[in-house]
């Protein structure tokens, strides 16, 4: 059976307590991540979360689950990954 196929079934879900603990469900996978940005992709789009001290305290591929603590800032649904990595470079250029 297709590991994607089993994902898509999964709801979504994100649950944060005290901006501290985070809870990400129906997670496909994470295309990066550093302690201060997770990028994955779940199965409603692409979710960015930002913060300080982030870090990655259990993934289960299996179930789509990710847990993640540290200090969260903010989070965002991106439409292309693309798109975001180019408006990055862009702003990166001018401010350099």
């Amino acid at each position: 059976m297709d590991k994607d196929a089993n994902i898509t079934n999964y709801n979504h879900s994100i649950n944060i307590v005290e901006r501290k603990n985070i809870l990400v469900t129906g997670v496909k996978k994470i295309e990066s991540f550093d302690n201060e940005e997770f990028l994955m992709e779940t199965v409603m789009g692409f979710l960015v979360l930002k913060g300080d001290d982030l870090e990655l305290l259990k993934l289960d591929t299996l179930q789509g689950n990710v847990s993640i603590k540290g200090f969260l800032k903010s989070f965002a649904y991106v439409e292309d990954v693309s798109k975001k990595e180019k408006e990055t470079s862009i702003i990166s250029r001018l401010f350099k």
